[in-house]
């Protein structure tokens, strides 16, 4: 089974036989799978009236717990863009009354985001359709080599600095 890849390994094999191209097949498959699975999920989430990085910012709100709110900071870093990004895509969630924002009292420098009901129940129905887009989207690898390709990945990630954030802040 040859995936697109292997053409442009060969091609470079052929111009430049005196490099070891290998690398470029992991790099560029892993874009290339990225790509194709951002597709798959964004067109899930288009057909149910949400964007990607819509549904990324509820179901970090929902996994988080009840009072399913976090500061703008933490969405952000969770999110890995910046305080600009964020702030414009929470304008756009509280515009659609997904979330609210408030001033954390705590500490009146940061803003919580949190859930409204309508953005809870819209996230938490979208839940058990998105494992299942997920799965099917991987579903031509078996159980074990979805965990073998999970590993893989985790240690990539984590040798390019992948790490999850502190919970202590």
């Amino acid at each position: 089974m040859a995936d697109s890849m292997d053409r442009v390994l060969e091609q470079w094999r052929a111009e430049r036989p005196d490099l070891d191209a290998s690398p470029m097949g992991v790099v560029g498959r892993v874009q290339r799978a990225s790509r194709l699975l951002e597709r798959g999920l964004a067109e899930h989430f288009a057909a149910r009236g949400l964007q990607l990085w819509e549904f990324d910012i509820l179901a970090t709100l929902l996994r988080s717990g009840a009072p399913y709110r976090l500061t703008a900071g933490e969405l952000a870093a969770t999110s890995m863009i910046t305080s600009g990004a964020i702030t414009n895509r929470i304008d756009r969630l509280v515009a659609r009354r997904l979330v609210t924002r408030e001033t954390d009292p705590g500490n009146r420098r940061s803003v919580l985001i949190g859930l409204t009901d309508r953005g809870h129940d819209l996230v938490d129905e979208a839940m058990g359709d998105h494992v299942a887009n997920e799965a099917r989207l991987i579903d031509s690898l078996s159980p074990s080599e979805r965990e073998r390709v999970a590993n893989l990945l985790r240690k990539l990630l984590t040798a390019l600095g992948d790490v999850p954030p502190d919970p202590a802040g």
